[in-house]
């Protein structure tokens, strides 16, 4: 929006304010100038009421519907102030009319806008991105009922075919609604049925409701395609129709989103692109965009280029928005899209972080976490085995002299040679710089004969043939993928059936393979290098080898996911004859994956070196800047020096016949003055000399710009993608075939004395680091006559603090390393809470051997009331009796008690406050706070 010179900060907000209500399609007038019949909505400037002129008034089908008080924009921060005035307006009589209040009423700045709708039951403002249309207002008018009023009226739940956690998300989720709050997260461990879930409350607010679109919002083309098959097999208890017949659900593919589509799938890229004026290569909704290094370097600098109004999608387009993987890709840049929306949030999530609780408000209406699933036997539980070899650990070192093969890493074509020098490859560069076969037959071999002498013995067919359980292999690369299914299929000698690689880059369709390794006896062993994270549901999986090692606590989590689905027996052995039920999992180790260090999420600094695919999946998600452009061009300009003239061929079928020289120079051209200057004057020289103005020159030079980057960037898709960061990889391999593996662990995983220890010095560590600045921990610690006073916010800050920093440090696996080295007497406490209160005590001495909080409130109550009665028989009656036990009780749960507390459950339904006096008289401080010591003790 421009701005005219030499004006006052007010008439540049108003300035703000026509521009945004025109794009919204309003028609702006002043008061002299009325036309009511010009457009269907109209905003009438300085219009006169009986408390003076209103800023603007709003009239859509020439009646008066609402008003905008405009203020400068320093005056932003002040808008809820301005809230009376507002309504002052709104219900006033306005000129020449004998109206009812408006209900619609906006304060704006032109920057910041508020908006309450006063039909609403209890109203309340909120941030908007933008106006609403005319003809939005005007369907809100003709349904009578605002959306947040006709919330109050949807019907129970009928909970027959539901799972408890699923009852619990959807009433929990309704109630927030009838709260009118705007963000909710659904945290549902994997396998829990979280899309289900969502299926169910989309279909009650859109009958119930009357919801008029809801948007649901994935970020990989995957879990829409999955979410959608959701939506086509749902069908709900109160009609016997499928959701489709009932509603139309469209996944968007392009930037039209159809008028009569009551359910918008989408990626959250394609969203964006949509905001931003632009089209999205299919290829760019293949990954999560989170994983994306140039994006996060780029958002870490606050450089995200801003979505603006798009006025064929309004900020009202959708009421609800339904965020998949939650925890994902939700923040920074992409958050701009959830902000541009008028409507309710709801997230979805096994793994939340810090993050997503901050982002959703805190406003969490249901926790279902894996533990609580396995124990409701929704998911099953899992055991570890571990492999290790001596060169996984280790690596090794290929001699000068040697023979070797090397092999093209694309072409897998070979040739022979001898080495000049000695070369060291560690373990982290297998199967990248090195493949050593001889360590993934060990593995391969080593599973096979663990699968029947310890994993699972018993499944000896009627041939008296072993039966191999359905597995999933997780590989690092396709190389090592194909490596892999090579030396399975000649280790358990079988054919190409018995063994298939499920990743999105093979030829054959991977649905189908995956619909095979679901629902059919073959293939037994699947190899996958990229269908991890995306809720890839297989039921009959039991076990899980996993070749490649993450970093990513999330990603860790939801690999696992892979492997908890139940089943039920019949299904199970339709594929797999001999299994009787699926009790559990088996996770096999054979690259320490659940051993090795994790993070809870992404971190947003980045070191300078972004993989090229990084830069090369921005540049065709639409991203215009210089940084991203110049240093593209750069990577391509080493490229083109490095690669074979073959590879030069085969890239022009995929660049549409542009050769790197040719893509780099448009590249580079993009953000050149001097070549934006000279196809500008182009069109310049096109125009009158007279008309040559400063601004149309500006103008010109501006289209110009965006001609050569849309020229630039249209190059790249996702084949071209795929095949200049394959390319540019290191072209060879070394396959080192002298260098024998041995097998030196193949077991069940216990915590060792060793691991056990350094857990326990490490959680000891971190509790002496932070003593001085969590509260609790410095009166554990330093202030032992005060830990009467050690409240339940207390501990659960340090549960806090300790989960976002040091999320290895759980009190279950702490509990677990203590128990590996001293004798633990007590049971863990089923609270997490309890668990560290006791760790605590343990680990900075107060306990000398660790005992459960609870248990210990309970023996020091005993020992308190023997010394009660000592010497004075029966001191307190039943009824005080009952009463101290009470506060004892609230004691385990909440570690402390104030004379408040007497007037909430359960006190306060014996008579509270008032009740404890007449019992204990005067005592009762005294009491309180004597308890309050002893039991802490």
């Amino acid at each position: 929006m421009s701005v005219k010179v030499n004006q006052n900060p007010e008439q540049i907000a108003r300035d703000k304010i026509d521009a945004m209500l025109r794009e919204a399609g309003w028609v702006v007038q002043s008061k002299n100038k009325v036309d009511l019949s010009a457009n269907r909505g109209i905003a009438i400037r300085e219009y006169q009421t009986d408390v003076g002129p209103a800023d603007y008034v709003l009239f859509v089908d020439r009646k008066p519907v609402g008003i905008i008080e405009a203020k400068r924009e320093d005056e932003g921060h002040r808008l809820t102030v301005v809230e009376d005035q507002s309504v002052n307006y709104a219900n006033a009589k306005l000129k020449y009319l004998d109206n009812d209040p408006l209900p619609f009423v906006y304060e704006s700045t032109g920057t910041l806008t508020r908006f309450t709708d006063y039909r609403d039951p209890k109203p309340r403002g909120r941030l908007v991105f933008w106006f609403h249309k005319p003809e939005t207002i005007a369907e809100w008018l003709k349904k009578g009922q605002p959306l947040r009023e006709r919330l109050l009226s949807i019907p129970a739940l009928d909970e027959s075919g539901l799972r408890p956690a699923q009852i619990v998300a959807i009433n929990n989720l309704e109630h927030s609604f009838k709260k009118n709050r705007p963000k909710a997260l659904i945290q549902m461990a994997t396998g829990a049925g979280k899309t289900f879930t969502a299926a169910t409350f989309v279909y009650r607010l859109l009958k119930h409701a009357d919801a008029k679109r809801v948007l649901f919002l994935v970020d990989t083309k995957n879990l829409g395609e999955q979410a959608e098959q959701e939506f086509m097999t749902f069908q709900p208890n109160d009609d016997n129709r499928k959701f489709t017949e009932l509603y139309n659900v469209q996944r968007l593919s392009s930037s039209y989103i159809a008028s009569d589509s009551q359910v918008c799938i989408s990626t959250i890229q394609r969203l964006y692109s949509i905001l931003k004026g632009e089209e999205l290569d299919e290829s760019a909704e293949l990954e999560n965009p989170n994983e994306n290094s140039w994006l996060q370097n780029k958002m870490s600098k606050n450089k995200a280029v801003p979505v603006e109004y798009t006025p064929k999608v309004p900020i009202e387009q959708f009421d609800f928005i339904v965020i998949d993987e939650a925890h994902r890709s939700i923040y920074n840049l992409w958050k701009q899209v959830l902000d541009y929306f008028d409507a309710f949030l709801i997230g979805l999530t096994a793994t939340p972080d810090k993050r997503t609780f901050g982002f959703f408000n805190e406003n969490v209406v249901s926790q279902y976490t894996y533990e609580e699933s396995v124990t409701d036997g929704v998911n099953v539980p899992y055991d570890v085995y571990t492999i290790e070899t001596e060169i996984s650990q280790n690596g090794e070192t290929i001699k000068a002299g040697w023979f070797v093969d090397r092999r093209d890493k694309l072409t897998r074509k070979k040739r022979w040679q001898q080495e000049d020098e000695d070369t060291e490859y560690k373990r982290n560069d297998l199967d990248k710089k090195v493949v050593n076969p001889s360590q993934i037959r060990n593995i391969i071999r080593e599973y096979k004969k663990a699968l029947k002498t310890t994993i699972y013995p018993n499944r000896i067919d009627e041939n008296g043939e072993y039966e191999v359980p359905k597995t999933l292999v997780f590989a690092k690369t396709d190389s090592h993928a194909d490596d892999i299914i090579k030396i399975i299929r000649e280790e358990f000698d079988e054919g190409n059936d018995f063994c298939k690689k499920v990743t999105y880059k093979i030829e054959e369709d991977p649905k189908s393979i995956l619909n095979r390794f679901r629902n059919s006896y073959y293939p037994r062993i699947a190899v996958t290098v990229d269908m991890i994270a995306t809720g890839t549901d297989v039921k009959p999986l039991e076990v899980l080898l996993f070749m490649r090692d993450v970093k990513s606590i999330n990603y860790f989590e939801q690999m696992k996911g892979r492997g908890t689905r139940t089943i039920n027996s019949d299904s199970l052995q339709l594929v797999t004859k001999t299994a009787k039920t699926k009790t559990h999992f088996v996770i096999v180790d054979a690259v320490g994956a659940t051993k090795s260090k994790k993070t809870d999420s992404r971190p947003l600094e980045r070191k300078p070196s972004i993989p090229m695919k990084d830069l090369l999946m921005a540049v065709t998600m639409g991203h215009q800047d210089e940084d991203l452009f110049l240093s593209l061009a750069n990577r391509l300009i080493r490229l083109e020096k490095q690669i074979t003239s073959t590879e030069k061929d085969k890239l022009l079928e995929f660049s549409g016949g542009k050769n790197l020289k040719q893509i780099t120079k448009e590249l580079i051209t993009a953000f050149d003055q001097d070549d934006i200057e000279t196809k500008a004057q182009i069109e310049i020289d096109k125009i009158p000399v007279q008309d040559h103005t400063p601004a149309l020159i500006e103008e010109a030079k501006k289209k110009a710009q965006e001609q050569l980057i849309l020229e630039a960037s249209k190059t790249f898709n996702g084949e071209l993608n795929g095949y200049l960061d394959n390319v540019r990889k290191q072209h060879e391999q070394i396959i080192d075939s002298v260098n024998m593996d041995t097998v030196t662990k193949s077991e069940w995983e216990t915590t060792s004395v060793d691991k056990a220890t350094e857990i326990v010095n490490h959680f000891t560590a971190y509790l002496e680091a932070n003593k001085d600045e969590i509260k609790a921990l410095s009166i554990f610690y330093n202030q032992p006559y005060n830990r009467r006073n050690i409240t339940f916010k207390m501990i659960k800050d340090v549960m806090e603090k300790l989960q976002l920093e040091k999320p290895l440090l759980a009190p279950d696996y702490v509990w677990d390393a203590y128990a590996t080295l001293e004798d633990v007497k007590s049971k863990q406490p089923k609270d997490k809470l309890t668990a560290l209160v006791s760790l605590i005590r343990r680990a900075c001495g107060i306990d000398s051997e660790l005992k459960a909080y609870d248990k210990t409130i309970d023996r020091n109550f005993q020992q308190w009331m023997l010394k009660q009665n000592a010497g004075q028989h029966n001191r307190f009656t039943p009824e005080q009796l009952d009463w101290l036990r009470m506060i004892k009780d609230h004691v385990v749960s909440s570690y402390h008690i104030e004379i408040d507390d007497l007037d909430y459950t359960p006190f306060d339904a014996k008579g509270g406050k008032g009740k404890m006096h007449q019992l204990f008289g005067n005592q009762m401080n005294d009491i309180i706070n004597e308890l309050n010591e002893v039991l802490a003790a």
